[in-house]
């Protein structure tokens, strides 16, 4: 299990407000958040500047872990694209911190929080303009989440995110949650699993997140295979889901092709699934031309007019969004990058940086420690699940992959040009650019006008 570099010596000492919560807000924007962590400064309260704070605050990080079903996979399986923060000082932590003028506090490995310290609801509709349709838009559309082995406490984990956000009831009893299994089945259901537990409260939580008012769907495979999940995704689709998210992974093979037509092929649905947290390199099912592959992103406050700014997320040469060149699946008609002559990936992307990470409840199994930080691909790909369902129902022929091509390169997407998850031979497949590039795609959502269709 990797983690991320170990943060420097935690710097005991005072802060001191610099003029206003302004300033303090002010500073923590020059450092850009995205790799904030638990600093503070070293000198005395009334020698600490703006520029001394933002100094610190770059040189910071996040300690993280895969969750329990991110271990790499055997030769035929899945592994999930979650992240789970254990130590240091978030992104959300620092912009709540400067808010107040205020030292922020710190995350205690695997400790508890009794609040959230990543994104929540507001931040992930503000970053990609979708408050409006939030709140007005999704009433009668179901959002399934495809995932492996049963969440016991999904029910009651994903009443708590809500209520603590202030979002409507989704419960069983209203008819806004179903958890099934494969097979459609409501009481005979997988074994339960700690680590995928984990995985599931993310994904249930960012569909409550991006799209309060829909439905949301759970359809738990009996195992991490190719082959229940994928007959998962059937089931969900058999059940009436027009949006199915799949945060999950694995090396790519010969069988995918054919993997394609049994289980992800299915006109007028948004199927989107994870690029992967490794950095540069093609995974499945993210290779499947039939599916949105979803890459990740630095996703940080800025001063500018939208209110944020995102970057490629890397955090090392092993640990970032997956992006590149498919070596089996076909490239789709609509996609028109031309270096690569099969299925390129990703398509969009949304926030996934650890460190930027989105709050999540979970309280199954060993993870399951309350209030929790999340980041991967697993974060990302239920956003834009939901963003499709923001965006209505897709016309039933259609393939809704195709759908932010046509508005590439206008201001319904917001173009992500800075960053790398690696390095390649040819520079797009692993670098961000003006434009179309592997790790970002066509950019982040600006709204929901480029996922109808």
């Amino acid at each position: 299990m990797r983690t991320s570099p170990p943060n420097s010596p935690h710097i005991r000492g005072n802060w001191r407000r610099i003029g206003s919560a302004a300033a303090a807000t002010a500073a923590l924007l020059i450092a850009g958040l995205g790799t904030a962590a638990h600093a503070s400064a070293a000198t005395s309260p009334h020698k600490v500047t703006a520029k001394t704070i933002a100094a610190q605050v770059a040189k910071a990080h996040v300690q993280y872990e895969k969750a329990a079903c991110g271990a790499t996979p055997k030769k035929g399986f899945a592994a999930c694209n979650a992240l789970r923060v254990t130590g240091g000082t978030t992104a959300f932590m620092e912009k709540q911190a400067a808010l107040k003028g205020i030292a922020p506090k710190t995350i205690s490995p695997k400790a508890a929080t009794d609040d959230p310290t990543g994104y929540g609801p507001s931040d992930i509709q503000s970053a990609y303009g979708l408050a409006d349709a939030a709140a007005s838009d999704g009433s009668g559309e179901t959002v399934a989440i495809v995932d492996a082995y049963d969440d016991p406490n999904a029910e009651a984990d994903l009443a708590t995110y809500r209520s603590y956000y202030g979002l409507s009831d989704c419960t069983t009893d209203n008819g806004c949650f179903t958890k099934v299994s494969q097979t459609g089945s409501t009481t005979s259901l997988p074994s339960a699993d700690s680590g995928w537990a984990g995985e599931e409260s993310l994904d249930l939580d960012m569909v409550s997140a991006t799209c309060p008012n829909c439905n949301i769907l759970l359809v738990e495979a009996k195992s991490a295979s190719d082959a229940n999940l994928g007959t998962a995704v059937n089931e969900a689709v058999k059940l009436g889901a027009k949006f199915v998210s799949n945060s999950y992974g694995g090396s790519e093979s010969s069988s995918d092709t054919s993997y394609d037509t049994s289980y992800y092929k299915h006109p007028g649905v948004a199927i989107t699934a994870s690029a992967g947290d490794e950095a540069y390199g093609a995974e499945y099912p993210a290779g499947s031309r039939y599916v949105t592959a979803v890459g990740g992103t630095k996703l940080s406050t800025s001063s500018n007019s939208r209110g944020w700014t995102e970057s490629v997320w890397k955090t090392s040469s092993t640990e970032g969004t997956g992006s590149g060149c498919s070596a089996y699946d076909a490239k789709p008609t609509w996609q028109t990058d031309t270096t690569c002559t099969k299925r390129m990936i990703a398509d969009v992307s949304a926030v996934a940086d650890p460190a930027t990470g989105v709050s999540v409840y979970d309280t199954y199994g060993a993870d399951g420690t309350g209030w929790g930080t999340y980041g991967g691909t697993s974060a990302s790909s239920p956003i834009i699940a939901s963003v499709y369902a923001l965006a209505g129902t897709p016309s039933s022929s259609s393939y809704p992959a195709s759908f932010p091509y046509a508005s590439a390169g206008t201001s319904a997407l917001n173009d992500v040009t800075s960053g790398n998850n690696g390095t390649c031979s040819t520079s797009y497949y692993c670098t961000a650019k003006s434009g179309y590039d592997g790790p970002t795609g066509w950019g982040t959502p600006e709204g929901i006008s480029a996922f109808t269709g």
